[in-house]
C-alpha cells in the first residue's frame, strides 16, 4: 500500500472512532469505559434472557391488558393476558425486573426515564403478587420525586403494552418534579 492511502486509510479510521464515541456520548451513552461499580458498562449474564422476554411481551401486546392505578406514595398496577403463555412471560419479566431494582443491575440506560428510576432504585419497594392471569404490583416511595418516576415509568410500560415494539424504540422524558395526584388510568388495551 503506498503511502497516500495508507495515511487516508488511517484518517478514516480514526475519524470513524472519533464519531462513533461522539454519538454514544450525544445519546447519553457509557462510551467504551466501564463505569461505576455495578451501574456497568455493559449487560449482564442475564441480559439476554431478559431481553428476549421483553421482545416476546412486545410482539404480545395485543394479548395483554394492563390498569394502573396512582396512589399518594406510588403506583398500583395489574397485567394480565388470557393467553397461559403470555401470562407466564408476565410473571417472568416483573420477577426480573424485581431483581434488577434489588440488586441495582439497569437496563435501557439509553432512556431517560429508565435511567433516573434505576438512579433511585434504593428509595423503591415493591411488592409483587402473582394472580391465575398475570401480576399484580405496588411500587411506592417516600420520595416525591421517585413517586413521580414510577407513575411516568407506568404510563410508559401501559403505552409498551397498546403499542408495542413502536413505543420501545422511543426515549421517554423525565417527569417534572411535582408529584401527581391519585388517579386510576382506564385500562391500556387493544382494540
Amino acid at each position: 500500500m503506498n503511502r497516500p492511502r495508507f495515511m487516508l486509510a488511517t484518517v478514516g479510521v480514526a475519524l470513524a472512532l472519533c464519531l462513533a464515541t461522539v454519538s454514544l456520548w450525544a445519546q447519553g451513552g457509557r462510551g467504551f469505559g466501564q463505569g461505576p461499580p455495578r451501574r456497568g458498562g455493559g449487560p449482564d449474564a442475564q441480559f439476554p434472557a431478559d431481553r428476549e422476554v421483553f421482545q416476546y411481551l412486545l410482539s404480545h401486546h395485543d394479548d395483554i391488558r394492563r390498569t394502573v392505578t396512582n396512589r399518594d406514595d406510588g403506583v398500583e398496577t395489574l397485567t394480565e393476558s388470557d393467553d397461559p403463555q403470555v401470562t407466564a412471560k408476565i410473571q417472568q419479566h416483573v420477577a426480573a425486573m424485581y431483581r434488577r431494582v434489588e440488586e441495582d443491575r439497569p437496563i435501557r440506560r439509553r432512556d431517560p426515564l429508565f435511567d433516573e428510576l434505576f438512579r433511585h432504585a434504593d428509595a423503591i419497594e415493591m411488592e409483587m403478587e402473582k394472580t391465575d392471569k398475570g401480576i399484580k404490583v405496588t411500587e411506592t416511595s417516600a420520595d416525591p420525586q421517585v413517586v413521580r418516576l414510577l407513575q411516568e415509568h407506568a404510563k410508559v410500560v401501559s403505552s409498551f403494552v397498546r403499542n408495542g415494539h413502536a413505543e420501545a424504540r422511543k426515549s421517554h422524558a423525565v417527569p417534572p418534579s411535582a408529584p401527581t395526584r391519585p388517579t386510576t388510568a382506564p385500562p391500556a388495551t387493544t382494540p
